[in-house]
């Protein structure tokens, strides 16, 4: 287990099941609900919206992410959003898109149970950064690098953890954190992969994948404690 003071604090942040309660039967009834200045409502939400780097966050995408408590967890921070049904990493801070990049969730879907192999969901930091300064398509066994890179003319059916990791730790108990479900302990990891051909569908073990390329980037604009929520929408 980490002993990173910026983890030891984000858990401090684990929102309570009576506010999850709260906000979901107003919701469930059409009821306006403020979140820190975000105005939201059952109605608001419209999927599907196209979400550009370089960009204003679309007034839809605020609300659900507003809804979830982003503005309160993240602020004006960077944030990683990572969206299930898109199979994408958005990078957002304040209101702003700084980037999006494709990934590829878990092949078996969402959850939460360890060898599950799915992708869990809620909120995320980011705990252990991994590989700072390796070459491209650096190859990881158990996080150790192995003095060997992966390349493109390498095809492989392995499930490869390649140039650089970003290792997640659940924030929210009984639902990511804890015995049987702790995503830490499940090994969740935001990694680069060999099979780069499958980023924009749901092909992985449960980690996050992303290109080597888009890993790499990532990597050099987050730090520990970097907040990521995992959705199904």
């Amino acid at each position: 287990m980490s002993s990173n003071p910026t983890i030891r604090a984000e858990n401090q942040f684990i929102e309570p099941t009576w506010r999850r309660t709260l906000l979901s039967s107003a919701l469930l009834l059409g009821i306006p609900f403020a979140l820190h200045g975000c105005q939201t409502s059952a109605g608001d939400v419209k999927p599907h919206h196209q979400i550009a780097p370089a960009a204003t966050l679309p007034q839809d995408v605020e609300t659900q992410l507003c809804e979830v408590g982003w503005r309160e967890r993240v602020g004006d921070r960077l944030g990683l959003w990572v969206s299930v049904e898109r199979q994408q990493l958005i990078g957002i801070k304040g209101r702003e898109v700084k980037f999006v990049y494709p990934c590829s969730t878990g092949e078996k879907g969402t959850g939460n149970k360890e060898n599950s192999f799915k992708t869990p969901l809620g909120w995320h930091a980011i705990d252990e950064r991994i590989g700072d300064g390796m070459p491209h398509g650096a190859v990881f066994v158990s996080r150790e690098y192995q003095n060997y890179n992966w390349t493109p003319e390498n095809k492989t059916a392995k499930d490869l953890v390649l140039t650089r990791i970003m290792w997640l730790r659940g924030l929210e108990s009984g639902i990511n954190s804890g015995p049987g479900i702790d995503s830490h302990d499940r090994y969740i990891y935001i990694h680069g992969t060999p099979e780069e051909d499958k980023i924009g569908t749901p092909a992985s073990h449960g980690c996050v994948r992303l290109k080597n390329d888009d890993v790499i980037k990532v990597f050099d604009a987050t730090r520990s404690g970097t907040r990521v929520l995992i959705t199904e929408w």
